[in-house]
């Protein structure tokens, strides 16, 4: 691969005439058109750890995101300085590595369904597992249900970012193929047969077969390397590790700061964890005193933490760039740094002490018998309205008009007559969904309220 065909400013489905010159640049004007959108915007109320929280201090996917958008333009920013100098890149500069990085950051999450990670497993459960889930399954291609059985918030994302948001525009937001390849941190369908390849790129899917050749083009604009000639999958745009670098850094990290400010850890575990990740740790702890409250204390810490894992990122991506421009650099950097050990540590305790809190899996359980419930009754309905038209049960009716035009077909009452793409758009709709609608919507089907 190389980096003047990487850095591509072409958009999605729109022609270098229709693109008017102004003073914002291109990948700016892809940050811009990403922070807002309503997607963005539903994800004040998404889950990032602990669901429906009553503390406004916890992190929602909002705020992890805009986190990780800091982290990535910093890391793009201060690559891009020195990937210029060693290419000699012209009509490029510094900030647009960052720009690019800092746009996928904050998109990263845009496609993940209500209730955190669970919400992508209760999909997935639905599919795999459910009476009307596997009826379901049972009316589509192999390759088709691949999207539902291993469904995935990054392949919904790739969808959010160039079909479901400014849907009436072909491309949807029509971003950059270059800030489109760097958000795609999984270049590969769902459905891949018996053939497994190795590497962190390849684990799970970041498009939905009806987006294949959405992305398909971006590969070719941007110069990916194909895997395979038969299946769809590539070798990532390297600027996807830091993307990848700068999620891992801000998870790793904040769900420990968060875990400590809801009890979770103690205030000694929480110090030991971050000084263990830094590498001049005795004099950052001597400074801890300076400090009065434990809250600013953590505060400091998780700073430090991540500026020195930042710093170790870039090192790691430049010293690796040739490696990674021919698709061999297979892990994720974290995992090369000389604190990745300590990092580890971080996560480990964090699924033993801060994941199984209570109020964490009640909601989670929760969160898989609302999902299940909305999916089960908007499905039926859609299919029989589909097949019956205007003989479907009233019911299927009324529950066919409660969904918005977009996730049903062209018109209210009429849903896709292919079965894949029903069920694709009613897993948009669902997708979608802040943690409290999806609650309040379950509840008035359910009559426990109105």
């Amino acid at each position: 691969m190389n980096w003047l065909q990487l850095l591509s400013r072409k958009r999605l489905f729109v022609t270098p005439s229709e693109d008017r010159a102004i003073r914002r640049t291109d990948f700016q004007r892809d940050f811009d058109r990403i922070i807002f959108s309503s997607a963005l915007r539903r994800m004040q109320d998404k889950t990032q750890v602990f669901p429906l929280s009553k503390i406004d201090y916890i992190r929602t996917r909002l705020t992890h995101s805009l986190e990780s958008s800091s982290v990535g333009r910093s890391l793009g920013t201060l690559v891009g300085e020195q990937i210029i100098q060693r290419h000699q890149l012209k009509n490029y500069q510094a900030s647009d590595f960052g720009d690019i990085c800092a746009a996928a950051c904050l998109s990263h999450d845009i496609g993940n369904p209500p209730f955190g990670h669970s919400g992508e497993d209760s999909i997935r459960h639905w599919a795999s597992y459910t009476e009307i889930g596997q009826k379901r399954m049972a009316c589509l291609s192999v390759a088709e249900q691949a999207d539902f059985l291993k469904f995935e918030g990054n392949a919904q994302g790739f969808r959010v970012l160039t079909r479901l948001q400014n849907p009436d525009n072909k491309g949807g937001l029509q971003l950059t193929c270059a800030t489109l390849a760097t958000f795609t941190k999984y270049p590969r369908e769902a459905y891949l047969g018996d053939m497994d390849f190795e590497g962190v790129s390849a684990k799970k899917q970041g498009f939905t077969l009806q987006e294949k050749d959405f992305f398909e083009m971006v590969a070719k604009e941007v110069g990916l390397i194909r895997r395979d000639k038969q299946k769809a999958i590539w070798h990532r745009h390297p600027l996807a590790f830091l993307v990848e670098a700068a999620d891992d850094i801000c998870y790793h990290v904040i769900d420990i700061e968060d875990g400590f400010r809801l009890g979770c850890l103690s205030l000694a575990d929480a110090e030991n964890l971050f000084l263990n990740c830094l590498k001049n740790a005795e004099q950052h702890s001597k400074k801890l005193k300076y400090f009065q409250g434990d809250q600013e204390k953590i505060e400091f810490l998780r700073a430090k933490v991540i500026n020195e894992t930042i710093g170790y990122s870039i090192q790691c991506f430049l010293d690796n760039e040739q490696t990674l421009l021919k698709g061999q650099f297979i892990k994720p950097l974290i995992e090369e740094l000389p604190n990745h050990k300590a990092l580890h540590e971080l996560i480990k305790i964090a699924k033993q002490k801060v994941y199984t809190a209570p109020s964490v899996l009640e909601i989670d359980a929760v969160g898989f018998r609302i999902i299940s419930a909305l999916l089960d009754q908007f499905i039926i309905a859609l299919d029989d309205l589909a097949q019956k038209g205007n003989k479907a049960r009233e019911l299927s009716k009324i529950l066919c008009q409660m969904l918005p035009r977009q996730f049903v077909g062209k018109n209210i009452l009429e849903p896709e007559q292919d079965a894949y793409l029903r069920l694709l758009k009613l897993t948009d709709f669902i997708s979608g969904m802040t943690d409290s609608y999806a609650v309040n919507l379950y509840k008035k089907l359910t009559g426990i309220s109105l």
